[in-house]
């Protein structure tokens, strides 16, 4: 189940990135988290793992990883969502002082649910994008 949302934010890439890059930052701008903690010690990079605990649809605690870092233009994370396993991209590409942030989520439901996944997966590709949004809008008016 892949899909892709793009949002432009009145922002800096490096900006943005830097506090996209702070997973900690999620359950600022995803309503289905409680909280997001740093479990590997020191400077954010690839191999940085993520402990979050999920209260929308139902409480779940998740991990995540970072798979890829690219400062200012690329964050790549792996781990579950809502019992998932995941794979989010989010792509910067700067416009001046705007942003162009293109998030690409591929879930991977175990095969039993892959008859039901196209049902869903608009869905979440809704949630995903309300998220987007509430980001936008926290970043610009900070």
């Amino acid at each position: 189940m892949k899909f892709t949302n793009t949002i432009t934010i009145n922002r800096s890439a490096t900006a943005v990135f830097a506090y996209l890059a702070n997973l900690e930052n999620l359950p600022q701008w995803n309503y289905a988290l409680a909280e997001t903690q740093q479990l590997t010690p020191g400077p954010r990079s690839v191999g940085t793992r993520y402990r979050q605990t999920r209260t929308i649809p139902t409480h779940a605690v998740e991990s995540l990883e970072i798979i890829e870092l690219v400062p200012d233009q690329k964050l790549t994370v792996e781990g579950t969502l809502s019992g998932l396993p995941a794979t989010l991209t989010y792509t910067l590409d700067a416009k001046g002082d705007a942003t162009t942030l293109t998030n690409s989520v591929d879930l991977r439901p175990p095969r039993p649910l892959n008859l039901v996944a196209p049902i869903a997966a608009g869905r979440i590709k809704s949630a995903v994008a309300a998220n987007l949004n509430a980001l936008k809008q926290l970043l610009e008016q900070s």
